[in-house]
């Protein structure tokens, strides 16, 4: 997300330096545009000419990785409207949070099949809410179909970017993320670094385990705060020196920062890339979005919060910090942003 922080210091970023072109990556799908993760979100990116989209997987009651943002459902389907799974309303907490809900890890596929999609930003994407209640709740194999279709029709071959959520959580009630997943991706031909695929996690355990068995690419997020969820100990900060990069290299291939990382607030670069770079990873920025409410001051069009400002000033600005990769709800306009 852009904080304010972030967006403070994009004012005082030159866009006119040159830019390498980075892969764009379809947040959620174009989520701007579509509810996010769904079949339909993820195709209007391929077709924007997204490079790679983004599937957040968490796990059913019966192992089954499917799509969305948390594995709280609340607000991105239309559970609440299901008496029949009243009762599957909880308390539980995750990563030390205690969150009021219901939980994928709750219901079987079949289940989770009853119910529909919902637009997760409601008062800031209107426009999608027309959308609430067409789709289905996507399962990762899914969507890798989708992506095998596209790629025939393109002649393309576009790639997909997983994040396991909450990976030490699901472990622990018997629901691993790693074998699922890496059967999926080898299932339909992903196998080795050379292949479109980027896994990524804010833990770190499973980033190890899963090097250990797969030379598919993996990157470790970071934000501006706090730390992983399975590192107690450790804040995120103490894993961003040139030491903790190299340490974070031997077992990751990149780094998914957030924006606040990359540029201080009075504009200036923080260093983050060049010694990302150093210690031989990529830095893939996350998250750019359209809306004045996401945008710095001076790339706010108009008053309305809703509205999108200037997109692509913004996306240029942080581009040219150098960053190998950038996140966006808005694949299509990103990809527009980058043209000459």
């Amino acid at each position: 997300m852009l904080k304010t922080l972030f967006a403070a210091a994009l004012l005082a970023v030159i866009p006119s330096l040159a830019m390498a072109e980075p892969i764009i990556i379809a947040h959620r799908g174009a989520s701007g545009e579509r509810p996010e993760h769904t079949l339909a979100g993820y195709e209007r990116a391929i077709d924007q000419g997204a490079d790679y989209i983004e599937p957040d997987l968490v796990l059913t009651k019966d192992g089954v990785l499917v799509v969305r943002h948390e594995n709280e459902i609340g607000g991105t389907t239309d559970v609440a409207a299901h008496p029949e799974f009243a009762d599957r309303k909880t308390t539980k907490t995750i990563d030390g949070t205690q969150i009021t809900g219901w939980f994928t890890e709750d219901f079987t596929l079949a289940e989770l099949r009853t119910l529909r999609a919902r637009e997760r930003l409601p008062e800031v994407r209107t426009a999608n809410r027309r959308f609430d209640g067409l789709y289905q709740v996507p399962t990762f194999e899914e969507v890798l179909k989708l992506i095998e279709a596209k790629n025939a029709e393109t002649r393309r071959r576009i790639g997909v970017y997983p994040e396991t959520k909450h990976p030490s959580y699901f472990a622990s009630i018997g629901l691993p993320h790693e074998a699922p997943l890496l059967a999926m991706l080898e299932r339909f031909g992903y196998v080795s670094a050379d292949d479109p695929v980027f896994i990524q996690s804010f833990e770190v355990d499973n980033l190890k385990a899963l090097r250990t068995k797969t030379r598919l690419r993996l990157v470790q997020l970071v934000a501006s705060a706090e730390g992983p969820a399975d590192q107690k100990s450790l804040q995120y900060a103490d894993m961003l020196t040139l030491e903790g990069m190299k340490q974070i290299a031997a077992y990751a291939d990149a780094i998914g920062a957030e924006g606040t990382l990359i540029v201080n607030s009075d504009g200036s670069d923080t260093g983050f890339v060049a010694r990302a770079h150093e210690a031989g990873l990529q830095v893939h920025m996350w998250t750019l979005r359209a809306e004045n409410m996401f945008l710095p001051p001076s790339m706010k069009r108009g008053d309305d919060p809703a509205a999108h400002g200037d997109f692509a000033g913004a996306v240029r600005a942080i581009v040219a910090t150098g960053v190998d990769g950038i996140f966006s709800d808005f694949p299509g306009l990103a990809r527009a942003a980058l043209k000459p």
